[in-house]
């Protein structure tokens, strides 16, 4: 059987185990995008793996004196994060049953995270240095808490296993290293990096409307935003980074914005 045949049966077969899922519901936002997950990683092994990590991260921090448990900061943060987290079922009802932890890490660094499987961590420096108010709090938790709902981490495991696999059979097979290198720099461009910036704006989107249904003016994410992008000073264009522009992701949530007002709205009266 001639090797290109056997390759393509080969990649067929690894294929054959990557499915078409929906994570979340679209919501107000209609966040709607399917995505592609290899069966082999389920939610519940990228759940547990990064469970594991997310621990020894606050091991470390607590054997450094940096992980903040009862401080004014800390009780701020946790507060504004049930809020959100009240919010999950509306997207995924399996999210609400979670293992949901926060914590705050005394750190300079302006950084969040939520990974999968909903363990929260906060930097102080996010919120000190651009002296975020509760609503812009909440914009950056609904953000990296809707990563967490739509599995972005796990999605990326896929792909990133689904390059390997066909690197490996490629190199099984005898395509020649040139191939290799212009396929994976296809793969980068074409499907990794454009899916990075599609996976930042459902993050946005669902974000805003988990701040909004939590009582969180939506409004604050474009000021957030415009704080983070004034610090950020210069930035690489938009085609070559992972993160949409400052500029583009500004326009978006403020066109998004009307479509979870009126749940804000309804949350304040």
């Amino acid at each position: 059987m001639p090797k290109l045949r056997i390759l393509s049966l080969s990649l067929a077969v690894a294929l054959a185990g990557c499915q078409a899922v929906d994570t979340t519901s679209g919501g107000a936002v209609g966040v709607e995008r399917k995505q592609y997950m290899f069966s082999m990683l389920s939610t519940e092994q990228v759940n547990q793996m990064y469970a594991q990590s997310y621990q020894q991260k606050l091991s470390e921090a607590s054997s450094k004196g940096v992980l903040e448990k009862s401080s004014p900061i800390s009780k701020r943060i946790d507060g504004i994060a049930r809020r959100l987290i009240a919010q999950v079922g509306v997207f995924r009802p399996d999210a609400a049953q979670w293992d949901w932890e926060v914590a705050v890490i005394d750190n300079d660094e302006l950084n969040a995270n939520c990974g999968p499987g909903g363990k929260i961590m906060f930097y102080t420096g996010l919120v000190e240095k651009l002296k975020l108010t509760d609503d812009e709090i909440a914009a950056v938790m609904g953000h990296e808490i809707a990563h967490a709902l739509r599995e972005h981490g796990r999605e990326a495991m896929s792909k990133a296993y689904g390059v390997q696999m066909a690197t490996q059979l490629g190199s099984a097979f005898g395509v020649g290293a040139g191939s290799l290198q212009l396929a994976n720099m296809g793969v980068e461009y074409l499907m990794t990096l454009p899916n990075s910036r599609s996976n930042e704006n459902e993050a946005d989107l669902i974000g805003l409307e988990l701040a909004a249904r939590a009582g969180y003016n939506p409004n604050a994410a474009i000021s957030l935003w415009q704080k983070m992008s004034a610090a950020g000073g210069s930035a690489p264009p938009e085609f070559m980074s992972t993160h949409p522009s400052s500029g583009s992701r500004i326009e978006s949530l403020r066109n998004t914005v009307p479509k979870v007002m009126p749940l804000y709205e309804q949350t304040r009266r």
